[in-house]
C-alpha cells in the first residue's frame, strides 16, 4: 500500500511520476517498430533452379533430390519443403528462429555450389534467395511510357531499375512482370525441314556451333601488344537467316532462312501486366522472410521518388499495389478503437457517478497507462502491431475496473461520513 498511501498524501509527487511515465512513453513510442504482426517470422531460404524442356519427374530426380541431399546437413534447419514442376525446381529451407538469415543463406549457397558439377549440362545455375519461393510481392510498381513498347520498357526496367530496388534493406528480390525482353524467335517449317532431311536437333547444333564468340589471344611485338577478338558474325535477323545448317548432296548450302521464319519478338507472350486500364511493365517487390513490411516499403517509396526524378519525360513509375496501406489502415482502426473506448468508458462513469471530478480520475488513468506501456514495450524489444494494440484495448477494461472499484469505494466511505483523506 506504500504507493497508494504516498500518492494520496503527496499528490504533487504522484502527478510528477505520472507525467514522467507519459514522457518516457511518448519518447519510446517514436522509436517503436510498427508491424502487422509480432516479429516471429522464421528465417526462410529458397533455392530455385530452371531446367528448360524437362518434365517434372526429370527435375525431381536430376535436380531436386541432389540439392536436398546436399543441404540437409546444414545446422539449424527446422524443415525442408520442395516441389518439382515442369522446367522448375523449388526448395524452401526453414531455419530455427535464432538462426541468422544471412548466415543461413551463405551456408545454403556453399552447399549448392558443391553440387553444381553434378547437375545436368543445360540447367540454369540455382538461385538462392532469402525468401519463400512462393512469396507474394508486397508491392507492385508499373512503368509506363507513351513512346516505348513493352520490350523497350522491359529492357529499361532490367537495366536501370531492378538493381536499384533489389539492394534496398529488407528487399529479397525485384522482378519485372508483364513485358518481356527481346529475343530471336525461330518458327520452323516442318515440311521444309523434312524435305531437306533435317531435324530440330540439327538447327540447335548449328546455332550452338556457329553463334559463339571466342577469345583469340594477343598479338605481341617489340613496340606494342594488341588483344585479338573473333567477332561473332551473327548480330542481326539477316545474319541468322543466312546461317548455314548443312551442305546438301549437290553442294548447296542449306540456310536457316529456308526452313524457318526468323524474327525478333518478345520472349514470353503468355503474360501481361495491366494497371489503370493500360498494359504496362510491372516491377514486383518481394521482401525478405524476416523483414518489416512497413519499413521495407518506406525505403521502396523513397527510392521510387528518386527514380521518378531521373526518368525520361515520357516515362512514369507509379505504385499499383501496396500492402502497407492495409496494414496502416488496420493499425489506425485499432488506435481509433482505443480512443472510442476511452470516451465511452468516461461517459459511462459520468452517467453512474454523476460527478465530473470523479470521472476525471479514471479518464486520466487510461491514457497514462496506455502511453506508459510503450516504454516497457521498447525495453522488451517488442513492436507496435495488431496483437499488442488489441492487448491494450483489452487492458483498458482492467484499468477501468480497478479505477472504478477504488473510486466507488471512496465515494461510499465519504457518503458515510469519513474524511476524504481517510476514505
Amino acid at each position: 500500500m506504500w504507493l497508494s498511501d504516498t500518492s494520496v498524501t503527496r499528490p504533487v509527487f504522484a502527478s510528477v511520476i505520472s507525467l514522467l511515465i507519459v514522457a518516457l512513453g511518448v519518447l519510446a513510442f517514436d522509436s517503436l517498430q510498427v508491424r502487422e504482426y509480432p516479429d516471429i517470422s522464421t528465417p526462410l531460404v529458397s533455392v530455385r533452379t530452371a531446367y528448360s524442356g524437362a518434365a517434372a519427374d526429370v527435375v525431381e530426380t536430376r535436380i531436386t533430390q541432389l540439392i536436398e541431399d546436399q543441404i540437409s546437413g546444414i545446422e539449424g534447419i527446422r524443415s525442408i519443403r520442395s516441389s518439382s514442376r515442369d522446367e522448375t525446381s523449388d526448395i524452401n529451407i526453414e531455419f530455427e528462429l535464432d538462426r541468422s538469415i544471412d548466415e543461413a543463406a551463405n551456408d545454403v549457397r556453399d552447399r549448392v555450389a558443391r553440387v553444381l558439377d553434378r547437375l545436368p549440362e543445360n540447367v540454369d545455375p540455382p538461385v538462392v534467395a532469402k525468401q519463400d519461393s512462393d512469396a507474394r510481392p508486397i508491392m507492385f510498381m508499373s512503368l509506363s511510357s507513351d513512346r516505348m513498347n513493352m520490350m523497350g520498357l522491359h529492357d529499361y526496367a532490367e537495366r536501370y531499375l531492378v538493381d536499384r530496388f533489389s539492394v534496398l534493406p529488407g528487399v529479397a528480390s525485384a522482378g519485372v512482370n508483364g513485358g518481356s525482353r527481346p529475343s530471336l524467335r525461330i518458327a520452323i517449317d516442318r515440311t521444309a525441314l523434312a524435305a531437306r532431311q533435317l531435324t530440330v536437333a540439327d538447327i540447335e547444333a548449328a546455332l550452338r556451333r556457329e553463334n559463339v564468340e571466342l577469345p583469340a589471344g594477343r598479338l605481341e611485338s617489340d613496340a606494342r601488344e594488341v588483344r585479338l577478338r573473333l567477332a561473332r558474325g551473327y548480330s542481326t535477323v539477316e545474319d541468322f537467316r543466312a546461317l548455314v545448317l548443312q551442305e546438301g548432296e549437290d553442294g548447296h548450302l542449306i540456310r536457316l532462312g529456308e526452313v524457318a521464319e526468323v524474327r525478333v519478338d518478345v520472349r514470353n507472350r503468355r503474360e501481361a501486366f495491366r494497371a489503370n486500364r493500360e498494359t504496362t511493365v510491372g516491377i514486383g517487390i518481394v521482401k525478405q522472410s524476416t523483414a518489416n513490411t512497413l519499413e521495407t516499403l518506406e525505403a521502396v517509396k523513397a527510392e521510387m521518388a528518386q527514380v521518378n526524378a531521373t526518368l525520361p519525360k515520357h516515362m512514369q513509375l507509379i505504385a499499383s499495389s501496396d500492402d502497407s496501406l492495409f496494414i496502416r489502415e488496420a493499425i489506425d482502426s485499432v488506435y481509433h478503437t482505443i480512443v472510442y473506448t476511452t470516451l465511452l468508458v468516461s461517459l459511462v462513469i459520468l452517467a453512474f457517478l454523476g460527478s465530473l471530478r470523479a470521472t476525471l480520475i479514471p479518464a486520466l488513468t487510461i491514457p497514462v497507462c496506455l502511453v506508459g506501456v510503450c516504454f516497457f514495450l521498447s525495453l522488451a524489444g517488442h513492436s507496435l502491431n495488431l496483437i499488442t494494440l488489441l492487448a491494450m484495448v483489452l487492458a483498458i477494461g482492467l484499468v477501468v475496473d480497478d479505477a472504478i472499484v477504488v473510486l466507488e469505494n471512496i465515494h461510499r466511505r465519504i457518503d458515510h461520513g469519513e474524511p476524504p483523506l481517510l476514505a
